[in-house]
């Protein structure tokens, strides 16, 4: 059924097929259904020049991308994700059609709470949708949930293994230059703990094609004074490492 609106960014149509599906674009599926997605490439590198990763295959297109496999966990694939909601959710819908249905994401985004240190992971509750791709997949909301049931086994896992976290929305915007300050003071009156550009479009892909997801951030730069701060957030090569090594093991119980 399609919903017409005044702004063709709050029409919705629930259809399960479109002129152009994911499955077109599949020539082969894997043989697992578990894959972590990571925004730290010099993680990657390290993994492959270690030996503890091994090319799984390229997908194809105009911005291929590469997919590995764990060598001590095989069942469980990695990838690099693409930067914003179309580029990373599209790749996140392709690769369900491709067989994933279990998938934690791990990445860092701008804080919101100077609270927040640098390396504190977030569980990620939800996501304010302050983008467009998520309408596509999803009926219009101000915020978009992830299962609480996933978010639980990932709670306790983490509970269980003394990794310190907190929870919490995200704000997932597609402009990085447009987090102004009246902006940014309305998120953080939302409840939004961190800024960042996938989460409200994967949880849509997500929800829309039924598979297990679930959500790490760790806090980066900072927004919450009244100039932004860098914080070397992206020269912290351990935290991110660990982060990426912690999502191989919480995707085999989500």
């Amino acid at each position: 059924m399609f919903w017409e609106s005044e702004f063709p960014v709050l029409e919705f149509d629930d259809s399960l097929t479109a002129k152009l599906n994911p499955k077109n674009f599949v020539k082969e599926k894997f043989d697992t259904n578990k894959m972590v997605i990571t925004f730290f490439p010099e993680v990657m590198d390290k993994l492959v020049k270690s030996g503890q990763i091994v090319e799984e295959r390229l997908i194809p297109g105009e911005n291929p991308f590469k997919i590995y496999r764990f060598k001590e966990q095989p069942d469980v694939l990695l990838t690099l994700g693409q930067v914003g909601c179309p580029a990373c959710a599209g790749n996140l819908d392709e690769l369900n059609a491709m067989g994933i249905t279990k998938v934690m994401f791990c990445g860092g985004g701008g804080v919101l709470d100077r609270n927040i240190d640098v390396g504190q992971i977030l569980v990620v509750d939800g996501a304010i949708r302050d983008e467009g791709f998520s309408y596509q997949y999803v009926a219009p909301s101000r915020v978009i949930y992830i299962n609480p049931e996933i978010r639980d086994r990932i709670k306790k896992y983490l509970d269980d293994n003394d990794v310190s976290y907190i929870c919490g929305l995200t704000w997932t915007t597609d402009a990085i230059f447009r987090e102004t300050a009246d902006r940014i003071d309305r998120r953080i009156k939302e409840g939004a703990k961190i800024v960042e550009m996938e989460q409200a479009g994967c949880i849509a892909v997500a929800q829309f094609r039924n598979f297990s997801y679930g959500a790490l951030i760790y806090g980066g730069d900072d927004l919450s004074g009244e100039e932004w701060s860098e914080r070397g957030w992206r020269s912290r090569e351990g935290i991110r490492f660990d982060l990426v090594m912690l999502c191989k093991n919480l995707v085999e119980i989500i």
